[in-house]
């Protein structure tokens, strides 16, 4: 397979709204749906570190966090494959977010699954300590 044929521009692979993503954090959020795309006023896709409004659509019981409720959360990993500059192409195998609380603090302590380093640019150093793997 030609490697620039799998990284064209193809938008339905990308995060846009109604799109079901993954909590990967232990705020008690199994999965969320995106409602909002922040970060512009036009933009329609989100790409790995973009923050996005979320809506809760499966929790578990006994947690804070409750079905129906909007949050703020980052995405953190992406089924669409980039590029990185020095010329890596990279893909995960679902679409993960952590959600955040208003003032873009973390909700959770802990962070499973492997992230991507590019979150690192939007000054999330706290997300790096609390997961597993860096990629």
């Amino acid at each position: 397979m030609d490697i620039n044929k799998s990284c064209r521009k193809n938008k339905n692979n990308m995060i846009r709204e109604q799109t079901l993503v993954k909590v990967i954090d232990n705020s008690g959020a199994k999965i969320a749906k995106c409602v909002k795309i922040l970060n512009g006023s036009k933009k329609k896709t989100a790409k790995i570190g973009d923050f996005i409004k979320v809506v809760i659509k499966n929790s578990n019981v006994n947690s804070k966090i409750k079905k129906g409720q909007i949050m703020n959360a980052i995405l953190v990993r992406s089924k669409y494959p980039f590029r990185r500059k020095d010329g890596t192409l990279l893909s995960f195998n679902d679409n993960a977010v952590i959600l955040l609380n208003n003032s873009k603090k973390l909700i959770g302590t802990r962070v499973f699954g492997v992230l991507a380093k590019e979150i690192k640019l939007n000054h999330f150093n706290k997300l790096f300590s609390l997961s597993n793997e860096l990629v």
